[in-house]
């Protein structure tokens, strides 16, 4: 009736439309999104950063292209789709660290092949339901419908072993290979190689770890395969190139960085017998809670302080940062925060400006409080972990948090997070190197970033100083400590003259009383 009415006009000619036919069907919607996680390339691993992509959004990819390259504590590590389908969405940039189990791309996928589960949602709206359409005038057959396709047979393709929908058998295999102790950087070897590490466990590393030579062995033949459980040494006739891991690394940049920085450096001793004198007093108050459980009393005290009024409680002090004596370190910190106290440029750091602003003169941040970082050496590599407003810490909360640091910088991977280890870091640097050697000096090196000034604090040593005891000498307790510093912003009297207050504080322990510490 509609098409009728239209084609006759107020006075003009009738027009006669040409008929259309609008075919009906139903749209079948059969994509669904899938998030690809990252999953756990090796013992001890929790996160990884993500070095570089090698797709982008509505790229499309099949099973075992390469989706990115990650690095660990120790290695890089190439990923590969478990899926056929369409990258929509990157959730992790280049740089950025990523936690085991978090999502790296969403992958959009056939739902045919890969079933919905948990971490899958709808790629498209539900189909659309049929459209009814009045037919012209001049009704004419429709055409019949097209016959649908007859199904292609597909080859079977090789399931990825991090597909959640992979057969049994593969899961089983994948999970063998990586219950074998193996560090990510032989995983990646044997992966290439395509050798099975379950068939070399256990390995002839410590605690049955399986080591690149025991891959290269295996691959060189049964002429050359020894017990790959011997612990016998295997003595290689060819040099072996070794990757630098992710944290040593960072610790080549860094190194190369510091050549930017001009250095001024400073050595003199320290005299701590006064200090040594005040330790055992100190370590015999040690305050209950920093204390373990098997040091505290057996039985509350028959006259209490609280029965009276019940006091605060004390903060839960973890059983990695209990103490039964203290050391010379925490106090020379607390010192050296008093130092920094009166000296307000070496509570400051350079400010950082952007590429943008590169052409403005540079400024510094003057901080309130002095945060010093720690150098602390660990199994995975070299960790600057900061100590926040050091001055308003008494010598046993120090202790404390050194302790901690050192429990965690123990594990592996480290369990040093951004807690620990905040992104400006500390305006001054400690390395204590007199548990290692017994050296006389040092020449520190300060990086970009590290702050303003550098120390490393030498052994402790009993010295005979003939500029004592009018002249006849005394026996003294001494430690050298080594100074860098950036000749940029810091002048070397200025160094100098800082150096001699925190020794002012450490010669003389006393004036802490007055401090109120």
């Amino acid at each position: 009736m509609m098409l009728g009415r239209l084609t006759q006009l107020r006075g003009r000619p009738a027009i006669r439309l040409r008929p259309h036919y609008f075919h009906t069907s139903r749209v079948c919607w059969d994509k669904v999104l899938r998030t690809f996680k990252l999953a756990d390339i090796g013992e001890g691993i929790t996160e990884c950063e993500v070095i570089r992509w090698s797709v982008q959004p509505s790229a499309a990819i099949q099973s075992f292209d390469p989706l990115c390259e990650v690095q660990s504590d120790k290695a890089s590590v190439e990923i590969t789709s478990p899926f056929d389908g369409v990258v929509k969405e990157l959730l992790a940039k280049e740089g950025e660290v990523v936690k085991v189990g978090g999502g790296l791309c969403v992958i959009e996928v056939d739902s045919s092949e890969h079933p919905s589960s948990e971490d899958a949602h709808s790629a498209s709206p539900p189909p659309h339901q049929e459209q009814e359409v009045s037919k012209p005038i001049d009704t004419q057959d429709s055409e019949p419908t097209a016959s649908a396709p007859e199904a292609v047979p597909q080859k079977p393709r090789k399931a990825h072993p991090l597909d959640p929908n992979a057969p049994q058998e593969t899961k089983v295999t994948a999970s063998n290979a990586e219950n074998v102790l193996a560090t990510p950087s032989v995983r990646h070897f044997a992966r290439e190689k395509q050798v099975d590490l379950a068939k070399l466990a256990p390995g002839s590393g410590k605690g049955g770890r399986v080591e690149k030579k025991d891959v290269e062995t295996y691959l060189a033949g049964p002429k050359e395969q020894i017990a790959v459980g011997s612990t016998t040494p295997v003595s290689s006739v060819q040099d072996i190139t070794v990757e630098l891991g992710r944290t040593r690394y960072g610790m080549w940049k860094a190194m190369v960085k510091s050549l930017e920085i001009p250095h001024f450096g400073y050595s003199t001793s320290l005299d701590l017998t006064s200090l040594h004198e005040l330790v055992p007093v100190l370590n015999k108050h040690i305050p209950l809670h920093y204390l373990p459980v098997s040091s505290r009393p057996s039985h509350p005290p028959t006259i209490s302080p609280s029965s009276f009024y019940a006091q605060p409680t004390p903060p839960d002090v973890p059983p990695s940062a209990q103490l039964t004596k203290l050391t010379y370190l925490p106090i020379l910190l607390k010192t050296l925060s008093k130092a920094m106290l009166e000296w307000p440029i070496f509570r400051s750091s350079l400010t950082p400006t952007s590429t943008s602003c590169s052409s403005s003169k540079p400024t510094l941040t003057l901080r309130p409080h002095a945060d010093i970082n720690i150098a602390l050496s660990t199994p995975t590599g070299l960790y600057t972990p900061t100590l926040q407003r050091v001055d308003t810490h008494h010598v046993y909360a120090l202790a404390s948090q050194l302790k901690h640091l050192s429990h965690l910088g123990r594990q592996v991977p480290t369990g040093l997070t951004m807690a620990e280890m905040p992104k400006r870091g500390g305006t001054l640097t400690v390395s204590n190197i007199g548990g290692i050697g017994d050296g006389e000096g040092a020449s520190p090196v300060l990086v970009p970033g590290g702050g303003v000034a550098i120390v490393a604090i030498g052994r402790a040593k009993w010295v005979w100083d003939v500029n004592r005891g009018d002249g006849k000498g005394e026996r003294r307790l001494k430690v050298n400590v080594s100074w860098s510093a950036d000749h940029r912003v810091v002048e070397g009297a200025e160094l100098v003259a800082f150096v001699e207050t925190w020794r002012s504080w450490v010669e003389h322990p006393q004036r802490l009383i007055g401090e109120g510490v």
